[in-house]
């Protein structure tokens, strides 16, 4: 049995004992990584692999790109779309306890999208319409198949977006509450009809608002009730209070003329420092690659967590099972090749269908648009997670992404 080094809870170097991850995979990760923190691409990092009871993790550089306090294991990030699996399994539970049916139409919940009209095309003036052919479902929205969603072209390029922008739908952080939030959207046609096509990111905000009248509570009050509380995830919310803010780090984007790092978001008085009027499903969580860990290793032990069953296994099968027809496909695919690599997608995260890299056929997961990424391979039983504050608009942090998953792969042992 062989050891290697990794930080502690509280941030401290210790050894841990290594069984299902290999030393020597372990060394070319910890350099592919170092290289990309000492070029100054990425600030820094943390990255976490987890394999049976064997976990290892990396801290590597600073919360902030002028240097200053270290990452440590326990460094809070911004999840964005890493948000998304979690909104399904909260969705799920609620399945479980027949208070929500998958095919059952959404408008005794969400009134506001009741009665849908559908552009006749998506260049159409917005009085273009025609009705629905059918009500929205659950399942339409765990799917992203509800109609509605991000737009594959140039901002302002088609009439219902320059409507999503002027009414806060087009991706930025809303400034609304749930209720007025949907309410805007309901003002608006869908692009497709229910079932149709994949759009991303919107159905996972209107489940977080579904989740919150179907409880009766806050989306986040949900979540800590019913799912971080039972797996321990201790850092996990919509924002981070003031005595844990010094473990947030500044968030990155690039700057398009000069490639260089701008700020996009402080940690003290930014976004994620008090709580947001609207409590994004899409986007909006932040959390610990050990908070994740315990999520991911929940969904591969088939929804259990230690003594507590957070959702069955069928659930948790259906959830990471592909979803979409080829027809549904054509948007998904079109956005290229962060968004078709995997070939399917199941509730609120992707799953692998064909094998084009190293990962198994069945792995799924997804990514974050800040910086984040991590997935769960059931046929290797590897989780990885790698999170950074440096955002995924140049070519430096999908391609440290892409590298990390080269190297987790080749940390699998024997056995």
């Amino acid at each position: 049995m062989s050891t290697t080094a990794s930080w502690d809870m509280q941030g401290n170097w210790s050894m841990q004992e290594k069984r299902g991850l290999s030393e020597a995979g372990l060394r070319r990760m910890r350099d592919v990584l170092a290289g990309y923190v000492e070029s100054g691409a990425i600030p820094g990092l943390v990255a976490l692999l987890g394999r049976g009871d064997d976990t290892h993790v990396e801290a590597m550089g600073t919360l902030h790109a002028d240097g200053g306090a270290p990452m440590r294991r326990d460094t809070i990030f911004r999840l964005a779309s890493l948000s998304k699996p979690i909104t399904a399994t909260a969705v799920m539970i609620l399945v479980e306890e027949c208070q929500l049916r998958l095919d059952d139409p959404i408008d005794e919940w969400l009134p506001e999208l009741a009665n849908r009209q559908v552009l006749t095309r998506i260049d159409a003036p917005l009085e273009d319409t025609v009705p629905a052919l059918r009500p929205i479902t659950v399942r339409d929205l765990l799917t992203f198949t509800f109609g509605f969603g991000a737009v594959l072209a140039p901002p302002d390029t088609y009439p219902i977006q320059v409507a999503m922008r002027e009414l806060g739908l087009d991706g930025s952080s809303p400034a609304a509450g749930p209720d007025e939030w949907l309410g805007r959207l309901g003002k608006l046609p869908l692009m497709y009809q229910p079932g149709h096509l994949w759009q991303y990111h919107t159905g996972s905000d209107v489940l977080g608002v579904l989740v919150g009248r179907v409880a009766g509570q806050s989306f986040e009050a949900f979540l800590r009730e019913r799912l971080f509380g039972l797996l321990g995830m201790r850092d996990s919310g919509f924002s981070v209070p003031a005595d844990k803010i010094d473990r947030l780090p500044t968030s990155y984007a690039h700057d398009p003329q000069t490639g260089g790092l701008v700020v996009w978001d402080e940690a003290a008085g930014g976004k994620y420092s008090s709580p947001p009027a609207f409590e994004a499903g899409g986007d909006g969580l932040v959390s610990t690659v050990d908070d994740y860990h315990a999520f991911y290793r929940m969904l591969l032990n088939q929804g259990t967590h230690g003594s507590e069953r957070i959702l069955s296994r069928a659930s948790v099968e259906l959830m990471t099972m592909d979803h979409l027809t080829p027809e549904q496909k054509v948007e998904k695919d079109a956005f290229g090749d962060h968004f078709g690599r995997h070939g399917g997608y199941g509730f609120g995260m992707a799953v692998r269908t064909h094998r084009r890299d190293l990962a198994s056929v069945g792995q799924f997961g997804w990514d974050g648009g800040l910086g984040t990424t991590a997935y769960a391979d059931p046929a290797t039983g590897l989780t990885g997670i790698l999170f950074t504050q440096t955002a995924m608009d140049s070519l430096d942090t999908p391609r440290l992404h892409r590298d990390f998953w080269t190297t987790a792969y080749q940390t699998i042992a024997a056995g």
